[in-house]
């Protein structure tokens, strides 16, 4: 299925997309918030054919939801990636957090933070949703996939040591538009980022130097990870730090990411 969170007249529900409608499932569930759909475990069960259904441009999509815990952030998983960055850690695996509070949804407006940086980066990434709680677990555990812009501020994140600050200004973490389920899904998966019209990064999962269930696998290990958790599985190379010049985002610049299956996440910069 193809689940997402939705306004109508400022009201937020939770849908299921088909081709071009979306299907109000909220009342069938007794839940206007997908996160807690995630949280019980188990496959939602819903009937589209009663399902109140509206054209999917006559709704407003927002974040599919904001996780109660930091999303979980997977550095130099793409060999180009860390060849265009410094290779301080490469071979490692990277793991930092982004706040909660910096996600936002497809169609937001990216706050500039003009006072705090200078060097305003996108990296379009593939996210994992975790569906079941457990510890010591596998890609068994996967609810969905989405699409995950890991905004960052470069200078600010070589100013410490971990990433986080750089990493979680607010509307740092767009999100969505869609979590879809992994029958839905034929790997590898095509990521592309676009600014202003021109593709930046064009990449695949079969790329990745740790596949997905390998990073569920070792990120469990003695951590228990819940339902609605997410991991970004880090991102390919073509980001604007690694461009020479360094071209940075600036106020009015549109980026469009883009995955397989996921659909279009797009965002402008405010």
């Amino acid at each position: 299925m193809k689940w997402c969170s939705f306004q109508v007249e400022g009201e937020q529900r939770v849908g299921v997309v088909e081709g071009e409608f979306v299907y109000d499932v909220s009342g069938q569930l007794h839940t206007t918030s997908l996160l807690e759909v995630i949280a019980r475990e188990f496959e939602p069960d819903v009937d589209l054919d009663v399902a109140p259904r509206t054209a999917l441009h006559d709704v407003t999509l927002v974040a599919p939801y904001r996780p109660l815990k930091n999303v979980i952030c997977i550095g130099k998983n793409y060999e180009e990636h860390v060849k265009e960055m410094d290779t301080a850690g490469a071979g490692k695996l990277v793991i930092f957090t982004k706040a909660p509070t910096s996600v936002v949804g497809p169609g937001a407006v990216v706050e500039r933070h003009p006072e705090l940086t200078d060097q305003l980066d996108y990296e379009g990434e593939l996210a994992v949703i975790i569906g079941k709680s457990g510890r010591d677990i596998d890609d068994a555990h996967i609810f969905g996939y989405t699409i995950l812009n890991d905004i960052t501020a470069r200078d600010v994140q070589k100013q410490h040591v971990q990433f986080f600050r750089g990493k979680s200004f607010d509307t740092f973490c767009p999100l969505g538009p869609y979590i879809v389920t992994p029958d839905e899904l034929s790997f590898p998966l095509t990521i592309q980022t676009v600014v202003n019209g021109e593709t930046r990064q064009n990449g695949t999962t079969a790329d990745m130097i740790r596949p997905i269930e390998e990073l569920i696998r070792t990120l469990s290990k003695g951590m228990t990870l819940e339902a609605g958790d997410i991991i970004a599985t880090g991102t390919p190379a073509g980001v604007g730090h690694g461009m020479t010049p360094p071209v940075y985002l600036q106020s009015g610049d549109t980026v469009e990411v883009s995955i397989t299956g996921l659909g279009t996440l797009k965002n402008v910069i405010a």
